[in-house]
């Protein structure tokens, strides 16, 4: 385990390789994405503070996420170690539940409902990170999602 300094745009971990670890966020920014045959990115998670980053791959077999920092960091670096994520299970299960949560919304909600889901899940980062980012994360084109929002806006202010 060591705490590491992590620069903006700074990649901790590329698709392909081995022997990946887990990220937990003391300060900073961090997301996991892929990027696909058409060289898009995909935006599978963000790690503000206190939130914990990583493929769920075993470290044997090579990772299919990216994982990169959207702000300077200050991450602590742990291998990765079922025995301690048995002993977690408090954490295990949070990380569970919003990805179940984030499934059932790709599946079954319209952008305006993936946005508050977003804003929801993510409260202290939705004005830290781009727009762009955040349609990607959503499944939306960012268009959809400007639209969304000024929906969203005009519907409360009636």
């Amino acid at each position: 385990m060591k705490e590491i300094k992590v620069k903006k745009g700074e990649i901790l971990q590329r698709s392909g390789e081995l022997n990946t670890k887990v990220y937990y966020i003391k300060s900073g920014l961090l997301r996991s994405y892929s990027i696909d045959k058409n060289g898009r990115e995909n935006i599978f998670m963000f790690a503000p503070e206190n939130w914990v980053i990583a493929d769920t791959n075993d470290p044997k077999i090579p990772s299919v996420l990216f994982i990169d920092a959207l702000e300077d960091s200050i991450v602590t670096v742990l291998p990765k170690d079922l025995e301690r994520e048995k002993k977690n299970i408090a954490a295990l299960t949070k990380r569970l539940h919003v990805l179940q949560n984030r499934i059932l919304m790709l599946i079954s909600s319209n952008a305006i409902e993936r946005y508050e889901h977003f804003v929801d899940t993510y409260p202290s980062i939705v004005q830290r990170v781009p727009q762009r980012m955040i349609a990607s994360y959503l499944g939306v084109t960012p268009e959809t999602l400007s639209a969304a929002k000024n929906k969203r806006h005009k519907d409360r202010n009636i």
